[in-house]
């Protein structure tokens, strides 16, 4: 009797490149999605993906790239398979369609921020993340893959040693279960969750959620990237500009005029992202200015408008000529480095239940991912799980250096409404934003103790209404970064400044049962 398909919850560029290996393997997997098939982080993705293919490059240089940005917590094994890996499945990408941008009949490759050498291959300029998307997509429904929109998976249990999910259409109708089926979660960070955010809104980590409720171990959610330069204007949204214009000689500016990132780090402007959002960041509170500016009138306007298409366009609707004018730009919200735990092969903790992606925790990027990595995580161990969804081995993660218990006690079931929702993102902002205090810190899980009391399910056998995972998910940020107790890459404390020898290890976080909650107040935002 032949196995089950797998489901494969997300339809980014890991969701889609397991779904087209597990295919090509000959499985029958299915898709499912929240939204439109084509909508996902990966879509927005500008600088391009990572590897080492130019004559001057290596994996070994990538590698040494990787680990020195991510802060001293970097699984040498992962970042090792990751560097190694890269070329084929770039490879992969070229063999489904992926157009690539070349010069003189070689591969373009660009530098960004904390890069040794040129090695960002793009495709149509800054549109990487649009083309991969539309390529894998389009290859995906010529296979006949199914694909189901507007679903959610609304729980996950293990029951009598397998995995079961519970799906239904995004209005709640529709329920269905299934049993036995392997379930891949692949669906990307927490980055939506927070009031300023380069990610579309969808992206709210309530897989990351789903996973921990349903009782899968979760790491490293303290860290959480926060892109430097995003576009900043009353009303607009936080359009990302992606450091590979700093790649091409940008810089940026103070409200005075001034270039002031020398003076914080010797790299400036390819300085690793959490070192230059925290200079700008700094900047502006020094300032009181909303915004810093990204001055890219160096650059020729020729290779400015053919490099940078998507970018150029946007800013021309505010009246904007980037080789004349300079950019307003601020940080935001960019990539969650931690999520679901998972061994090489992307099984959790919980058998039958792989992720990857950006919804995993591999400890491929330590305490701060390195620029253009993020897609490239997707196709290496998304192989390694397509494989294994064929050929299925026993595997468990390794247990990190500590872990701490979340208590789940049974709430009052009710729906998380746009005030409440809109209360989760403010507070992520002010309190585990960029920098974070320890009083912050305990206010934020107050606050987000008091929401989760509010739209916890009654009973444990309920099935969570929507937005209970992401305020879920919200949580666990929250209680990593408080229970954290030094500064390391993303993860920045003013009440411990400096990294801990003792902390460099990785952060789990387990589920508790606990009785119900007694009826929180909530605490007022400061």
């Amino acid at each position: 009797m032949a196995r089950p398909g797998p489901i494969i919850v997300g339809s980014g560029i890991a969701g889609l490149y397991v779904a087209l290996r597990a295919r090509e393997l000959g499985l029958r997997p299915t898709i499912i999605t929240k939204s439109r098939l084509e909508e996902s982080n990966t879509r927005y993705a500008q600088g391009g993906i990572a590897a080492a293919v130019g004559g001057d490059d290596s994996p070994e240089l990538h590698l040494a790239d990787t680990l020195r940005s991510g802060n001293g917590l970097v699984d040498r094994r992962a970042a090792r398979l990751l560097t190694d890996e890269a070329p084929r499945r770039i490879a992969d990408l070229v063999r489904f369609g992926v157009p690539f941008d070349t010069v003189d009949g070689e591969v373009a490759l660009g530098r960004e921020a904390a890069h040794s050498r040129p090695r960002i291959l793009h495709a149509g300029g800054d549109a990487t993340g649009l083309q991969i998307e539309e390529t894998l997509r389009h290859r995906a429904v010529d296979e006949g893959i199914e694909a189901r929109e507007r679903t959610v998976l609304r729980r996950l249990a293990h029951r009598s040693g397998e995995i079961v999910a519970t799906l239904a259409h995004d209005d709640g109708t529709g329920v269905e279960e299934t049993v036995g089926r392997p379930v891949v979660l692949a669906t990307g960070g927490a980055g939506g969750l927070y009031q300023y955010s380069s990610n579309p809104s969808i992206t709210t980590g309530e897989g990351i959620g789903l996973a921990f409720r349903a009782g899968a171990r979760v790491t490293d959610l303290e860290f959480v990237q926060f892109h430097p330069t995003t576009f900043y204007h009353e009303g607009a949204p936080r359009y990302l500009m992606t450091e590979a214009i700093r790649g091409e000689g940008a810089v940026l500016r103070n409200d005075a005029g001034e270039r002031f990132l020398p003076k914080y780090d010797p790299a400036a402007e390819l300085a690793a992202r959490d070192v230059v959002s925290r200079a700008i960041d700094q900047e502006m509170r020094r300032s009181g200015a909303a915004c810093v500016w990204l001055d890219a009138t160096a650059i020729p306007r020729d290779r400015l408008y053919a490099r940078f298409p998507t970018i150029t366009r946007f800013l021309a609707r505010y009246g904007l000529d980037p080789s004349r004018d300079r950019i307003p730009v601020a940080p935001a919200a960019h990539y969650t480095v931690g999520g679901v735990s998972t061994d090489f092969d992307g099984h959790s903790s919980l058998a039958g239940l792989y992720a990857c992606g950006e919804s995993a925790a591999t400890g491929v990027h330590g305490a701060n991912r390195l620029a253009s990595n993020s897609l490239l995580e997707g196709l290496v161990f998304g192989e390694r799980v397509a494989r294994q969804l064929l050929h299925p081995t026993s595997g468990t993660p390794s247990t990190p250096g500590r872990e701490a218990s979340v208590v789940m006690r049974p709430g009052r079931g009710k729906p998380l409404d746009d005030s409440s929702f809109n209360e989760v993102r403010s507070v992520l902002w002010e309190e585990i934003g960029i920098v974070r205090t320890g009083p912050g810190l305990r206010a934020a899980v107050r606050t987000l103790e008091a929401v989760s009391a509010h739209v916890e399910p009654a009973e444990p056998t309920d099935v969570p209404l929507p937005g209970a995972n992401a305020v879920l998910t919200a949580r666990l940020i929250a209680t990593a970064a408080l229970t954290r107790t030094e500064s390391r890459g993303a993860h920045w404390r003013t009440d411990h400044p400096r990294p801990v020898a003792a902390w460099r290890i990785h952060l789990g976080l387990v589920r508790r049962p606990g009785p119900p909650a007694p009826r929180p107040r909530r605490q007022p935002l400061s």
